[in-house]
């Protein structure tokens, strides 16, 4: 004699009930509702928005999330978080081209500083502008005497015409 199983209406045939061959519209809509708003909504609000029932939300979206429970899910997801990181890549010739695109726009609009430095960040992502810094350390400590007196005089010498300025005085 041979039995057959029937399975309730919505459950995929393991024993579990977890549909483990494909995801569900609600479980594709979660996941999309998770990246896209990419923490602007808590996960049990994502749930909401998929569908799934305001009392067991935040116990599902966990669930969801579980690579345990629901390896599916769990890999569509990172599918479209890689998705959105190609998509939003910076990469030097997309860079450029955005750069060219908003210095047209601001010298379509007469606003030429803006189209200035539009054009000069260009530059500097293409390496024509070398940005220099110079950091010095060092304390007076190991200066010698003589080198002390040297700078000091220097620094008087550079300023003197402000330590000998009279005040001034401004008349109406």
């Amino acid at each position: 004699m041979v039995y057959t199983l029937r399975m309730p209406k919505g459950t995929s045939g393991n024993i579990s009930g977890k549909n483990d061959k494909h995801l569900t519209p609600k479980q594709m809509l979660f996941a999309k509702e998770y990246v896209y708003n990419d923490g602007s909504k808590t996960q049990t609000e994502c749930a909401l928005a998929a569908g799934y029932g305001e009392s067991g939300a935040a116990v599902r979206a966990s669930e969801l999330l579980n690579p345990q429970k629901y390896p599916l899910v769990v890999r569509y997801i990172q599918g479209l978080q890689a998705e959105l990181d190609k998509k939003y890549e910076v990469t030097f010739s997309r860079h450029v081209r955005e750069l060219a695109k908003i210095r047209d726009q601001a010298i379509d609009k007469g606003n030429l500083t803006a189209a200035v430095s539009a054009e000069v960040q260009r530059g500097r992502a293409a390496g024509l502008y070398v940005e220099r810094k110079e950091v010095r350390t060092g304390t007076l400590d190991s200066l010698s005497e003589v080198e002390i007196k040297e700078r000091i005089e220097k620094l008087l010498g550079d300023y003197k015409p402000l330590l000998e300025a009279e005040d001034a005085v401004i008349v109406d």
